[in-house]
């Protein structure tokens, strides 16, 4: 491993908006393909890596038309089981080692998960796509990503966003919104700062998780949030 790199084992939370270029929907291949290629590197210096995938560039099970909110959760975690696969593909194409994993029985799609499974791949070095969300409905994917990163004992979520942190403000509608470099998970809940739902979040409060939030499509980032760099919003 890098002896750069601050960072072991790490849970990676990735949208399913975000694998979808600029559609909005669907799978666009540029993406993945770049996200996966930082994604190898950084397993193949040794980083132990554990993904949750979002399901949103198919289908949000809270939004679904037409069906309860627990069916539309059920085809949410399908989705995410989707997107796992595609990126599992990718990865291995870059030569690296991928499994998916779901907390739903899929056999066809990927091994049931548990989380002692999880981590004797990680430990042989291989990525870990971890679809199904929770396996049960009314959780989101932040909800698992914070639920598995505790269970697989990384040492922090990483969850990739569109922009470079975490700031006072819309940064979009707000040019002079302001960046934190750190911030507390207390703090954080003070300011009524949306770094995912709130369910997640008091998990990882709970359990005293770091959220590294970092921006996506910037090359290299990843390894530079691995390294420590500041390039993102670390909350601890």
């Amino acid at each position: 491993m890098s002896n750069n790199y601050k960072y072991k084992r790490i849970l990676l939370k990735l949208s399913g908006e975000a694998l979808s270029g600029g559609s909005g929907f669907g799978i666009d291949p540029a993406t993945i393909a770049k996200v996966a290629g930082e994604v190898a590197q950084v397993a193949k210096d040794g980083v132990q890596i554990a993904i949750i995938i979002g399901g949103g560039n198919f289908l949000r099970g809270a939004t679904a038309e037409g069906v309860s909110r627990v069916a539309g959760d059920a085809m949410g975690m399908l989705a995410t089981v989707i997107n796992s696969i595609a990126f599992a593909e990718h990865l291995k194409s870059y030569g690296a080692k991928a499994q998916v994993l779901t907390a739903v029985r899929l056999d066809r799609a990927g091994e049931y998960y548990t989380p002692a499974r999880a981590i004797d791949l990680m430990e042989s070095g291989s990525v870990v796509l971890i679809g199904g969300g929770t396996g049960s409905p009314f959780f989101t994917t932040d909800t698992a990503a914070a639920l598995r990163c505790a269970e697989v004992n990384a040492e922090a979520l990483f969850k990739a966003t569109k922009v470079d942190g975490i700031y006072d403000s819309d940064p979009v509608g707000n040019p002079n919104a302001k960046r934190f470099d750190t911030i507390t998970h207390a703090e954080a809940l003070s300011k009524k700062l949306k770094i995912m739902d709130a369910t997640a979040f008091s998990f990882c409060m709970d359990q005293n998780i770091p959220i590294i939030v970092f921006k996506l499509l910037e090359d290299g980032n990843l390894a530079k949030c691995l390294e420590g760099q500041d390039v993102g919003t670390v909350v601890s």
